[in-house]
């Protein structure tokens, strides 16, 4: 699964163990992202604190679905399996459509999402592959789209976390788990009520 050994949980830090464990409580698995950062916990500690600023915050008109539709359109560029996977998995449940991370992943352009979000991954497109290159006819572009400054902040600082994190799920050999492929592909199944 990786290039580097995983840790035992049992050898974690405590503050890194409980959210680890709060995880997998939540979702059922561990997400391998969490044991394979782990090995260093200074460094776990400073990515997740990133991770949850940016993509859990409440502020802002970007919905949890927008977030993770950057995620996944940049990383699909990025050619970071795990993260398209993982994160396709959350931009499918957010959405309530499962066919978008697929069609996000393969050709944002094309996809059957809004016009806003089109122009929203357009920007963060160009910020992924060619930063140097933003302008204020991209602000201008978004602006018109109902995108505030903090909001082009949100897409800007997305797509440069994860250009991050792909290339070091990339280079460690970060594989998504399996449960990952068939989340929000098909209704959950509810538990009766007693």
């Amino acid at each position: 699964m990786s290039r580097y050994p995983l840790p035992d949980l049992d050898t974690l830090p405590d503050d890194i163990r409980a959210r680890i464990v709060e995880v997998q409580e939540r979702s059922g698995f561990i997400p391998n992202v969490f044991l394979a950062l782990a090995r260093r916990p200074a460094e776990w500690r400073a990515f997740f604190a990133y991770h949850d600023a940016l993509m859990l915050k409440e502020e802002g008109s970007l919905s949890k679905g927008d977030r993770e539709m950057i995620v996944t359109a940049t990383s699909a560029t990025n050619q970071c399996l795990y993260c398209v996977v993982a994160h396709g998995a959350l931009l499918r449940i957010y959405e309530k459509k499962p066919l978008v991370a697929d069609q996000v992943a393969t050709n944002w352009r094309k996809a059957d999402i809004t016009p806003r979000q089109r122009a929203m991954l357009g920007f963060a497109m160009k910020v992924c592959q060619a930063a140097h290159e933003v302008d204020d006819a991209d602000f201008e572009a978004l602006h018109a789209h109902g995108f505030d400054d903090e909001d082009i902040w949100d897409i800007t600082a997305i797509t440069a976390f994860f250009g991050l994190s792909n290339r070091m799920a990339n280079v460690t050999g970060m594989v998504p788990n399996p449960e990952f492929y068939l989340l929000g592909r098909l209704p959950r199944e509810r538990k009766p009520s007693a």
